[in-house]
């Protein structure tokens, strides 16, 4: 009985400075890619040697996409990503909480750390750049949808962009020889999102992803479409994972793929180390 006694303590008193300890990471992470994303459109959209070689926005596009896809991969695989989960993304949470795998207490703390993130990471930028984060066609990174755009139809395309990255990240969290390509099929899918819906809805793809640049640059008419549209898309996506992987379970909330333990998951583990 006593070490039972004893686990039971582990595993409740940290549980509050573990999830603070983590959405303090959570933060960090996010305002990492944000600079980042206002740094790659800099240079890659704004005027650089690399606008002048390709001028094409689509091709445009695919660099911001390719570049973004491995700084996410990157900051999933980091310490803190490996702590954290590395969601980076108020979606995500949400999903990885309806997977059973992510404590309900915890995603409102995420949500606030990753926009708060997302803020700072674009106020960081444009102190390293300085006007040329500020003045078009930078702007912060701020997302508009292309001409022809209704909100309602940019709802739908951000939520379904969002519900096909959240149902193939679940299918492959609960495959355990799937787990540790993860973070390359989330960088993966968040950068063709970008190369295929950048001209079309934006791309965002993420609450966070708007929320910094929308504020510092006034830019706000369809923040609420961005903000709500990936949480109604990963709702979706749980509800059809679950509906056709029925008899598989998500190991983890983690993208990298590791349990609390920071060892790979097997089919029998579940990830409950916060959810306790």
């Amino acid at each position: 009985m006593e070490p039972s006694r004893k686990q039971n303590k582990i595993g409740s008193m940290p549980t509050v400075a573990r999830l603070a300890r983590d959405s303090v990471f959570e933060f960090l992470l996010t305002a990492v890619l944000l600079f980042g994303v206002v740094s790659i459109v800099r240079w890659v959209i704004g005027p650089s040697p690399i606008s002048r070689a390709f001028p094409q926005i689509h091709i445009e596009l695919v660099i911001v996409g390719a570049v973004v896809g491995f700084l996410l991969a990157g900051l999933i695989l980091s310490p803190p990503g490996r702590s954290s989960g590395g969601h980076m993304n108020p979606a995500i949470s949400l999903a990885m909480w309806q997977f059973g795998v992510f404590p309900g207490a915890g995603v409102l703390p995420y949500a606030v750390a990753q926009l708060l993130g997302s803020a700072t990471g674009v106020v960081a930028a444009r102190a390293v750049f300085g006007p040329d984060a500020a003045t078009p066609p930078v702007e912060y990174a701020v997302l508009q949808p292309g001409p022809g755009w209704s909100s309602w139809g940019l709802f739908g395309g951000e939520a379904v962009g969002m519900a096909v990255i959240i149902f193939i990240v679940g299918v492959c969290l609960a495959v355990h020889r799937l787990t540790s390509f993860v973070p390359w099929i989330v960088g993966s899918l968040v950068g063709m999102g970008i190369a295929a819906l950048g001209t079309a809805t934006g791309g965002s793809l993420n609450p966070a992803r708007q929320f910094g640049p929308a504020i510092v640059s006034g830019v706000t008419r369809y923040l609420w479409v961005y903000l709500f549209a990936p949480m109604v898309g990963a709702l979706l996506a749980v509800w059809l994972r679950q509906t056709i992987q029925s008899r598989r379970v998500v190991l983890t909330h983690r993208l990298c793929g590791t349990l609390g333990d920071g060892h790979r998951g097997t089919p029998k583990q579940r990830d409950y180390e916060l959810v306790r």
